[in-house]
């Protein structure tokens, strides 16, 4: 019986991942396995993995054939894990020793769907402890209790799916797979699902993970056309919370988490490439008209001067007619 399975993405990162794999072997026990999934890397991270198989119990590879993002490399390793529970760790971050183990106990004696911790984020030399935006500890709770309120943060605005466990009856009701082909902002319809649909969840104050930030090779620092796959990531937010049975309560809140969103990349819109740049604005004005607009415009009157100015400027902009862009897809 396999007790747990830690799926770990790769993707040219043979800087890091010796790292994260000696932190694997730390958590190693006879009952775990680890999913390493090689998305077609073009470095050293190939060989690195290879030697891993050998080196590390429970050491199980999968390779793609080319380059399909974090969100399908996870994907295929949810469809090859065996365990009772699930955990996900991205291949240029670490554990601490025994992480997995804890983590495991507790929430075994939670009998929860699934757990969300807290992480240490790594950026240099620098550290810094993020918590779950969740007061309550150790307690079992409703996950959609956990979305509201609007203006607040969130249990769902803490998207990361390495920062949790998860059993497997989430898998087996189709709660736990990505959306194929999103390489970035892919957890966010995800976690949106997992709160909305799943039966109980809980937070741990257990700190383990380390979360590299900054990373050269890291999509959040790369401003080509995939980071516009945030905009695919929220529409389905939008779509999905808007068939929901409570629809007209929580659409709020990703409205408003949505325009967060489009905020940040506008306020920082010089790190993108040109043609980029122009796509930016042209799809996000797009997604602003797409939203409930009484819903936006009650989001928009909650936010601060700035942002709302910036958004209702850029909502008027006009739709770009015979302009080439550059495509998301």
């Amino acid at each position: 019986m396999v007790k747990l399975s830690v799926i770990v993405p790769f993707y040219n990162v043979q800087t890091y991942a010796p790292d994260t794999l000696r932190s694997l072997r730390a958590n190693a026990r006879e009952d775990f396995e680890f999913i390493l999934v090689d998305d077609c890397s073009t470095d050293g991270t190939a060989d690195i993995l290879r030697r891993a198989e050998d080196e590390i119990p429970g050491v199980v590879v999968r390779r793609h054939k080319q380059n399909g993002g974090l969100a399908t490399a996870r994907n295929t390793g949810l469809d090859a894990a065996r365990g009772k529970y699930l955990a996900f760790l991205d291949g240029d971050d670490w554990l601490a020793p025994g992480y997995f183990a804890e983590v495991l106990a507790r929430t075994e004696a939670l009998g929860c769907d699934f757990v969300r911790t807290d992480h240490v984020q790594v950026e240099g030399r620098n550290r810094s402890v993020h918590r779950v935006p969740h007061g309550r500890r150790g307690e079992v709770m409703d996950p959609r209790d956990a979305i509201l309120p609007a203006e607040r943060s969130t249990s769902v605005d803490y998207p990361y799916a390495w920062a949790g466990l998860y059993h497997r009856r989430l898998l087996d009701r189709g709660l736990l797979h990505f959306t194929d082909g999103l390489r970035t902002a892919e957890d966010r319809p995800w976690i949106w699902r997992l709160h909305r649909e799943a039966d109980s969840f809980a937070v741990l104050g257990l700190l383990g993970i380390f979360y590299r930030r900054g990373v050269a090779s890291s999509l959040t620092q790369i401003g080509d056309v995939r980071q516009l796959d945030f905009i695919r990531s929220f529409d389905q937010v939008i779509r999905e919370t808007s068939e929901d049975r409570d629809a007209q309560v929580l659409l709020p809140k990703a409205v408003r988490t949505y325009c967060a969103i489009i905020s940040h990349h506008m306020s920082s819109i010089e790190r993108f490439e040109p043609a980029v740049a122009r796509t930016l604005k042209s799809m996000s004005a797009a997604a602003l008209r797409r939203m409930p607009q009484q819903v936006l415009d009650e989001a928009l009157d909650s936010m601060d001067v700035q942002r709302a100015t910036l958004l209702r400027r850029l909502r008027r902009r006009p739709a770009a007619a015979g302009t080439k862009e550059v495509s998301a897809a």
